[in-house]
């Protein structure tokens, strides 16, 4: 029996047992009073109680998502005993009342016994342990009793007991292998056959509890396969099927008993390995069984007639006892997902171990995510305006940055937490404040006299892809500004805004080009499509990425890299902006390259509104 959810559906029959036993039980007391049997009775009615309270700790004790495998085996063996002894119990009385012809209490007995027999087959059936000698002891007794009648419907009725004790074995039996039939189908993946994501985390937490208990650890080894998409898009969902069955053939028999593996979902696969003693052992032995699976993964797939080459990505966490108490199975495995994603980063076919840095980033990420969530209700949310200046050094426009200053946190640089915002969905209400609060800033400056050639605002993927944005922008327009104002707009949006599908986004940016908003092609020459891109994105403007700008004057791979985008840039036509200039002499190099359009810490740092239109006049008056 080890099955939780068996364990579960007994543990819910013991408040079932106790009242059948302890109601009932009252009229065998009273009928033995009336026929002078009673002294058997109370004492047998005794004895139903003291089991019952027993009964009732065994029900209070389980408590399955907090105990150990150990002490969920030492709970069950209870519970056997004490269905052993209620059953027991009514064969005694049984056996007290069968023999009392005179007062005719021996049918009473009769139909007890039969009850009793119903009632083990119906509340036992998941465990055979259980209602097997549980059903032989209260049968057998009764076919006897009938047998040493003596007379041929004596005989008869032994015969009936014979049958009705196979049919009760027939119908227990058959409800159990039900039973174990719906669990398995619940329990395991039906494509593998391997456990799958519920039961796993149901297993682990158990091995959890066990670990708590004895100090001791284990490991998580989290797979992934790599490019497992491209196989199913490429050859079909049918193939993609087979391979995935190949590597569960290939993965089970190198755990040779180390633990237990089930399939997530998709292409991924979980191990949970076996309780040691030894946490450098423990992790020894999860490099080593990762880097096994890693070598049997890589061998030829031939499906199909097809030679499929696959790799994975496989990230370990390591499980030890003083951490059981804190951690669940949930928090464990993505710090084996975290790790796994980290392989990939390496470039993938690798196996990484989550460390303690790893987890410091995860609970900075989880606090970021936890109070990003009430900037903008703190009004913690800022906005900063990097000058940018033509050849002439004359400021023609600003970059829009945003900021956020926190009470706990401080300064949060924006690489930390634009990107949490786009992975919790945040991004769209923060893109939504920036807008505003950026639409605001340019009218202003404009009834001021603040004059920019343009305005630049960043539009993050998940931002500009979510199926507000337009409607939003469009609003705002017709609400905030002026089209004279809209044609100084410059939307900044990188390769990834095109990721996933480059004909929905042109539409978009079209539309939003309508309203007199231009878009600028962010950090081009980082990613490996930007040519793709600039020929099919109606593209307003390039911006060269400041990792190429930085080594500029030292590095001759970085000018033939600028003068190439500058060349690029002249023959589709949109104009140039380089970022991050730093130095006089990256300046008037670029100059030189041609580039007419220029932003960085040479000119000025990211500045406050009101730093801002200081910078901007001082630049006005210098130049006139």
């Amino acid at each position: 029996m080890d099955q939780p959810r068996f364990h579960s559906f007994l543990h819910k029959q013991i408040p079932v047992m106790m009242v059948l036993s302890i109601l009932p039980g009252l009229g065998y007391v009273f009928l033995g009073y009336m026929h002078d049997i009673h002294v058997p009775a109370l004492i047998w009615y005794a004895l139903v109680c003291l089991l019952s309270v027993h009964g009732w700790r065994l029900y209070r004790h389980f408590k399955p998502q907090s105990m150990s495998q150990r002490a969920l085996d030492e709970w069950y063996r209870g519970l056997e005993w004490f269905f052993y002894a209620f059953f027991a119990l009514w064969l005694v009385i049984f056996l007290i009342y069968v023999w009392e012809d005179a007062y005719k209490l021996h049918y009473i007995a009769v139909f007890t016994e039969i009850g009793a027999s119903v009632v083990a087959a119906t509340l036992l059936y998941p465990d055979r342990r259980l209602f097997r000698p549980v059903l032989l002891a209260l049968m057998l007794p009764l076919a006897i009793y009938f047998a040493l009648i003596g007379q041929w419907y004596g005989y008869i009725l032994s015969a009936f007991a014979a049958t009705l004790t196979w049919v009760l074995f027939y119908a227990a039996g058959s409800s159990h292998r039900l039973l174990i039939r719906t669990h398995h189908q619940a329990s395991h993946d039906q494509l593998t056959g391997l456990y799958n994501r519920h039961f796993f985390i149901d297993h682990m937490q158990r091995q959890l509890n066990s670990l708590r208990e004895s100090r001791g650890c284990s490991f998580l080894l989290l797979i992934d396969l790599d490019h497992f998409k491209t196989v199913n898009d490429s050859l079909g969902h049918d193939v993609g099927d087979r391979l995935l069955e190949e590597v569960t053939a290939r993965l089970q028999p190198l755990l040779r008993g180390q633990g237990l593996m089930a399939r997530l979902g998709g292409d991924e696969f979980i191990i949970i390995g076996d309780e040691m003693q030894s946490p450098d052992r423990c992790q020894e032995r999860s490099r080593t069984l990762a880097e096994r699976l890693l070598a049997v993964l890589k061998e030829t797939y031939v499906i199909n007639d097809h030679h499929i080459y696959i790799s994975a990505s496989i990230g370990i966490s390591l499980i030890h006892g003083d951490r059981a108490n804190g951690d669940s199975a949930n928090s464990l495995i993505r710090e084996a997902d975290i790790a796994m994603y980290e392989a990939k980063a390496g470039g993938r076919d690798g196996v990484f171990l989550f460390n303690e840095e790893m987890s410091r980033r995860v609970e900075s990420h989880l606090e970021i995510e936890r109070l990003l969530h009430f900037a903008l209700e703190k009004d913690e949310i800022s906005l900063q305006f990097q000058p940018q200046l033509d050849a002439g050094r004359r400021v023609i426009g600003a970059e829009t940055l945003v900021r956020w200053n926190n009470d706990k946190l401080g300064m949060v640089p924006p690489d930390q937490f634009i990107p949490i915002a786009e992975q919790t969905g945040l991004i769209v209400e923060l893109g939504n404040h920036i807008l505003r609060q950026a639409f605001d800033t340019l009218r202003d400056w404009h009834e001021r006299g603040i004059v920019l050639e343009q305005f630049s605002i960043n539009i993050s993927m998940r931002q500009f892809t979510h199926h507000s944005f337009l409607d939003t922008v469009e609003d705002l327009c017709t609400r905030q500004l002026t089209p004279e104002l809209r044609r100084r707009l410059v939307f900044e949006v990188t390769e990834s805004v095109v990721a996933e599908d480059i004909q929905r986004v042109i539409a978009g940016m079209r539309r939003l080009q309508q309203l007199g908003i231009r878009f600028s092609m962010d950090d081009f020459g980082t990613g490996y499509s930007s040519l793709s891109y600039l020929k099919q994105l109606p593209i307003d403007e390039v911006k060269i990425d400041r990792a190429f700008v930085r080594r500029l004057d030292t590095d001759s791979g970085d000018q033939a890299m600028v003068t190439t985008i500058l060349n690029i840039a002249e023959i589709f036509g949109p104009p140039v902006v380089a970022e991050g200039v730093e130095s006089e002499a990256q300046f008037n190099m670029l100059v030189e390259l041609g580039c007419r359009i220029f932003q960085g810490y040479h000119f000025s740092r990211p500045l406050p509104k009101s730093d801002f239109e200081a910078f901007f006049q001082a630049n006005l008056q210098q130049n006139q």
